[in-house]
């Protein structure tokens, strides 16, 4: 196996990665926005990942494949409604329309997307430490 293709298709899953990470961070921060740039409460925002082909194998060999995000979507499932008068974004019955973040699905969302890039970072350290290997056994 080539060790730069490994590197090749671990920078993708890295890339993917860190986007998914840079997008729960942002639901998190904005779990109690109840006014946004649209007037309205804050849409919780998802990551959809996609297989991208990087390039052809030679001799029959299998196509060399990473993960790439494929979009950047809104969830559009109601946040909830609470009863706080005294906000200032309450309705006249009282009723905020809270965003529809839920803080402990994030956390999860970002432990697992946190391991995921841990896991692709080990491949790199790896294929990085089995090429000096290599050089060394070269000399």
């Amino acid at each position: 196996m080539n060790l730069i293709s490994a590197i090749d298709v671990t920078a993708g899953a890295l890339n993917a990665n860190k986007t998914r990470l840079d997008i729960v961070a942002q639901n998190i921060a904005n779990a109690q926005t109840t006014r946004g740039p649209n007037g309205s409460a804050y849409q919780r925002q998802v990551v959809s990942f996609e297989t991208e082909v990087l390039r052809r194998g030679g001799f029959g060999g299998a196509a060399l494949q990473t993960v790439r995000v494929g979009t950047i979507s809104t969830d559009r499932t109601p946040g909830q409604q609470v009863h706080n008068p005294q906000h200032p974004d309450a309705g006249p019955d009282g009723q905020v329309m809270m965003p529809n973040v839920n803080l402990s699905y994030e956390m999860v969302d970002l432990i697992t997307a946190s391991r995921a890039y841990e896991a692709n970072l080990s491949v790199v350290k790896n294929a990085r430490q089995m090429a000096m290997k290599a050089l060394e056994i070269g000399k």
